[in-house]
């Protein structure tokens, strides 16, 4: 069963969050267990797409209003990845330093919808022209939400309507809407399809994909049902499609977030975790002016509020003020108000907070390996991998009781507990949780045996791998 995987991230080419993880795993998994994966995504200016080996397969011209648009499609050449990697090429849309936030601003491009429905027509327009088709059509999130419509109701695309689609929702607060002045941008389609477009009077791809798509998914149970009351507004909709609906927790690439193989750490573990630790905690404090003595807590992430970033702050300010004992870290790019607000942190309160905003995937790894705890204060969390990741490093996470963090951290305080988690969505919550945590460092007999043991728990791929394997063979009997 050959299987190809739309999306706009995909590790190690293009990534942003927790959508290029699971797009760089699934496929290698969905291929080890026999059924070949093809990534698709667009060709942006990032450092590894440039210095890879790529070759041009299929050129064609795309419309988007009075506009013919040269669209290019090429393919990965290597072989480090474990599966097929394309990537789309559209002059002066991708190729661009930002995945979706302009390096030089801070903000969004003004041009996203016109961005991925050029994006996803030239994915149809190459699929189209391939000569093997794929047995499932698999789309993630509202940058290709609209391909289960296209290929329903355009008719350039219908010859493709037989290809079962699955679409996996991996943050449904997003949902790519624009308004229906912009309907130009769209290709032909059937005139009484209007309404498989529409939400709340706006064309929104994430609506249009649930809508259309075969079968979908989010990224845990808890999450998907979280969806059915706390959706950015689609809550009815998702009620209403839950009979197609599935919640499969992602997994992580165990290859990749290897503690005793990761070229990435300055000290892989050997034997002795607490002297693994210890090690890479130095090499943090060498980067960053903190105490190497003190708890180390850190923040790696997008500093958005969906990731409850806007409560750090206060939160680390009223913890010192109580006298607390920790050293502080964060990681991430985001809210340009934010990013200068953790500036200031990082002047006021030397030796015991610091930050670089940045994206920077050798560091995160080196802070997953160094740190004592992770925070994850987040507002809205489809799954979260960070605590997977953390996990997997021996540092103990910090996480609100939300989504996915919910169902795979269990607080220290409950049988099998390997975490720490608050309930309440503010500052004080958060600062509680600190002061648990620097409690926690303290009882070093409850500390090292819990590090160990977090560190066996398996969230690898192989088992998520086999529950959408099964979901597809329902969408193609003919693989059961």
């Amino acid at each position: 069963m050959q299987v190809i995987h739309i999306s706009a991230e995909c590790y190690p080419a293009a990534k942003a969050g927790g959508l290029g993880d699971v797009v760089g795993a699934l496929p290698k998994y969905l291929s080890q267990a026999g059924h070949p994966a093809l990534v698709i995504i667009p060709k942006y200016k990032q450092k590894w797409i440039l210095n890879q080996p790529f070759e041009r397969i299929f050129s064609t011209l795309v419309r988007l209003g009075d506009m013919q648009v040269p669209v290019h499609v090429d393919r990965y050449t290597g072989n480090s990845l474990g599966f097929g990697l394309l990537t789309v090429d559209i002059p002066g849309f991708f190729d661009r330093e930002g995945i979706y936030i302009d390096t030089h601003t801070g903000y969004g491009y003004s041009d996203e919808a016109e961005r991925y429905v050029l994006f996803q027509q030239t994915v149809l327009k190459f699929l189209l022209e391939s000569p093997e088709k794929p047995d499932i059509i698999h789309c993630h999130d509202h940058h290709t939400g609209l391909i289960p419509f296209m290929i329903k109701h355009c008719p350039e695309y219908r010859a493709l309507s037989e290809i079962p689609t699955m679409f996996t929702i991996h943050n449904g607060q997003y949902h790519g809407a624009f308004s229906w002045s912009r309907s130009w941008i769209l290709p032909w389609y059937d005139a009484n399809a209007n309404g498989l477009l529409d939400w709340d009077h706006n064309i929104n791809p994430l609506a249009c994909a649930i809508k259309c798509c075969w079968k979908f998914s989010t990224v845990s149970g808890g999450y998907l049902n979280e969806l059915r009351y706390a959706a950015n507004g689609l809550e009815s909709l998702i009620n209403m499609e839950f009979h197609k609906a599935y919640g499969i927790v992602n997994g992580i690439d165990n290859q990749v977030w290897d503690p005793k193989n990761d070229p990435l750490l300055a000290y892989p573990l050997v034997e002795n975790i607490d002297e693994y630790k210890a090690q890479n905690k130095q090499v943090i404090a060498e980067r960053f002016a903190i105490q190497a003595d003190l708890p180390l807590i850190t923040f790696i992430g997008r500093l958005v509020g969906e990731k409850g970033a806007d409560l750090i702050p206060g939160a680390i300010m009223r913890f010192l003020e109580q006298g607390g004992q920790a050293s502080f870290v964060v990681l991430g790019t985001g809210d340009p108000a934010l990013r200068d607000v953790f500036m200031q942190m990082r002047e006021r309160l030397w030796s015991y907070f610091d930050t670089s905003i940045e994206y920077n995937e050798q560091l995160s790894h080196q802070l997953y390996a160094g740190s004592d705890f992770l925070m994850m204060p987040s507002r809205v969390e489809p799954c979260g991998l960070n605590q997977l990741y953390s996990f997997r490093y021996g540092t103990i996470p910090i996480v609100r009781s939300i989504g996915g963090l919910a169902e795979t951290v269990i607080d220290v305080t409950q049988w099998e507990g390997n975490g720490l988690r608050f309930d309440d969505l503010s500052e004080d919550a958060l600062c509680r949780s600190f002061h648990r945590a620097a409690e926690l460092f303290q009882r070093k007999d409850i500390l090292i045996p819990l590090r160990e043991r977090i560190m066996k728990l398996d969230f690898s791929w192989e088992k998520a791998a086999d529950t959408y394997i099964s979901i597809y063979k329902t969408l193609q009997p003919s693989f059961a």
